[in-house]
């Protein structure tokens, strides 16, 4: 009975080494402090081989030889969209308590090759970090990919996240399976228009007042939260010097006015005020007003008649560089997104729509 024991305890030691064999990372293991891999967006480097960030829309891209790569990532990060070389972009997720490595590419040409991933939920409550990349025994990483020269940053809420975007059911709530920054009106405008974009984004954020918030306002709105570096943190301010845009577009309003009570002069107050700390990071750029898409009737009327004021008293003050746009509100012909945000289609005409609006604006042709 002894010996039976024992020859069983065996077998299970070697079973359970022969599992840890293949789970175990293989290759050559490149740290996310490594100084070819390229940042775009609002990261934290607080713990340089760990960044954090937050936002949707935060881009990493790197080049390597050889023939696979694997991404590596704190359990529970959520969703990126991956890219290799020009090949169709796809969706990659971390949402298991141990899942942190991903394949991203095998049985590639063994040459040098570009990937771009972007970060495309909200993850203030995710809290993802990325911890760098697995190659080939003995690949590396080489410099990275040069980034465009033009620069947009993109302010705003649920819209701007890309919420719903992946659902074509009105009546299906909110998840991080369905939002995706990827097909968002921003991000397809920045692809078009060959541009780096930054986003600070948030759903249910407004200029003075959250979703379903206080008539007088919200603590949290975003101009509150603007300089933070990670939404929600506020021991890491943002240093605005990393990033300094030529236009900044701003989608923000939807959130304040969608439910009643709210107040005309706090709305237009939070727009004055916010557009003149803008004017202080970014004494140059533009700063672009969008109304769109979720509102119709009179509160988009309240919204527009307050960004009419604030473009029309900056021009009075002397700032030429204050504009409006309107976006497209949609009607339901493009269908609709979870919770009746606008859906991939929608997504799609905005972008078409604030593409051509910014290429004359900027003269980027």
């Amino acid at each position: 009975m002894k010996k039976n024991t024992f020859l069983l305890l065996m077998l299970m030691m070697l079973v359970l080494n022969a599992s840890a064999q293949v789970i175990r990372p293989e290759g050559t293991f490149v740290k996310a402090s490594h100084r070819n891999i390229q940042y775009v967006g609002r990261v934290s480097f607080k713990n340089p081989d760990s960044p954090a960030f937050t936002y949707p829309g935060v881009q990493i891209n790197a080049r390597f030889d050889g023939t696979s790569l694997k991404m590596i990532a704190k359990p529970m990060s959520g969703y990126f969209m991956a890219q290799i070389d020009n090949g169709k972009p796809f969706k990659v997720g971390f949402n298991a308590p141990k899942d942190s490595v991903v394949t991203l590419a095998t049985c590639l040409r063994d040459e040098v090759h570009t990937v771009r991933l972007m970060y495309v939920i909200e993850g203030y409550q995710r809290m993802p970090e990325f911890r760098g990349f697995l190659l080939d025994e003995g690949a590396k990483l080489l410099r990275a990919p040069e980034l465009p020269q033009r620069r947009i940053e993109f302010i705003g809420n649920s819209i701007t996240c890309g919420y719903g975007v992946e659902s074509t059911d009105p009546k299906e709530g909110f998840s991080d399976e369905t939002e995706n920054h990827y097909y968002t009106y921003a991000a397809i405008t920045a692809r078009n228009l060959k541009a780096q974009h930054l986003v600070v984004a948030r759903s249910g954020i407004g200029i003075y007042r959250n979703y379903a918030g206080p008539k007088t306002g919200s603590k949290d709105n975003m101009p509150s939260m603007y300089n933070q570096t990670l939404f929600g943190v506020k021991n890491e301010r943002w240093d605005f010097s990393r990033y300094t845009p030529d236009v900044v577009c701003v989608n923000l309003g939807t959130n304040d006015v969608s439910t009643d009570p709210y107040d005309r002069d706090f709305l237009e107050n939070g727009y004055q005020n916010f557009y003149k700390r803008l004017r202080t990071y970014y004494p140059n750029a533009k700063i672009v007003f969008l109304s769109g898409s979720m509102l119709t009737g009179q509160r988009l009327e309240h919204v527009q008649y307050a960004l009419d004021n604030v473009v029309r008293e900056a021009r009075i003050a002397g700032d030429k560089e204050v504009y409006r746009f309107d976006l497209s509100w949609q009607t339901g012909e493009l269908g609709y997104g979870a919770d009746y945000h606008p859906s991939i289609w929608q997504q799609e005409k905005m972008a078409g729509e604030l593409t051509a609006y910014l290429r004359s604006l900027m003269g980027w042709f």
